[in-house]
């Protein structure tokens, strides 16, 4: 094993759009859904549009149909298959739910790639309708204002990093786009690496406080971006580890090895104090 922990946001980062709008936009529930947006947090909104669509006929076949349809960000699910094969322990960490996640991973063959998905409980109630749950209580006291009242990623962040001191894996590499993003990100350590998607919420708020962040910052773009850069990083430290990589690697990235250091993404470069 690499002893590297790679985790992966879900929404946006290995699909290219929001999990919960694409289900509601699919299934004709917008209007609804727009209307009912400044009455509630998104989590309640969300097990609220699943009453609604169950009352309007539509069956969990039919999320889970369109679910199935979703689109991803091209070369994800190449680079999740090769941080794999690396000996990888793969995670996510996502503000979507526990259906959503395991039916598309399931469908495009990557579920039993990673060890672990936390994200908000969700289940099928004896009326046959989806209930949607907090991950953590409302009241989880994170002093970010950036994470949303149901879910902390910073707090799972931290229980992870108790439990890899336990096993004796030492490197993180953490990937996501949005705003709940950035608390996660400051919790990374000097070791470690933070992948996140350019121009998009979480980016913004790491360029604004790049002096919080002590993990070494590669950003992405689009998924070709993001394979190239997570899977040089993966090398790198596995040479610098003094590991053999696998043979079965060799054969699935195009990258030569020996030019790992030279293809190595250059970490963003910290403002210079005045």
């Amino acid at each position: 094993m690499a002893g590297i922990v790679v985790v992966f946001d879900f929404d946006k980062t290995i699909i290219d759009l929001d999990s919960d709008n694409w289900v509601i936009d699919e299934l004709g529930a917008t209007d609804l859904f727009n209307r009912l947006l400044p009455t509630m947090p998104w989590n309640s909104l969300m097990d609220r549009m699943m009453k609604e669509l169950h009352e309007q006929g539509k069956t969990i076949e039919d999320i889970e149909q369109v679910l199935k349809r979703v689109p991803v960000i091209p070369r994800v699910v190449p680079a999740i298959k090769d941080a794999y094969a690396f000996g990888c322990d793969l995670r996510i960490v996502s503000d979507a739910n526990v259906l959503y996640i395991e039916t598309i991973l399931k469908h495009l063959g990557i579920h039993d790639c990673f060890t672990e998905i936390n994200t908000n409980p969700g289940y099928v109630d004896e009326q046959g309708k989806l209930r949607i749950l907090p991950h953590h209580d409302f009241h989880h006291g994170c002093s970010y204002n950036t994470c949303p009242p149901n879910m902390c990623k910073g707090l799972v962040i931290e229980r992870i990093q108790a439990s890899l001191a336990k096993e004796g894996k030492k490197r993180m590499i953490y990937l996501g786009d949005g705003a709940g993003d950035f608390c996660p990100s400051l919790k990374m350590k000097e070791q470690d690496f933070v992948m996140p998607r350019k121009d998009f919420p979480v980016w913004k708020l790491i360029n604004e406080n790049r002096h919080l962040i002590r993990a070494r910052i590669h950003g992405w773009s689009d998924g070709e971006e993001q394979q190239h850069i997570l899977l040089n990083i993966i090398k790198a430290i596995i040479i610098e580890e003094n590991q053999f990589l696998p043979d079965e690697c060799k054969f699935q990235t195009t990258i030569p090895i020996n030019a790992v250091h030279d293809a190595m993404p250059k970490a963003l470069p910290l403002p210079v104090p005045y």
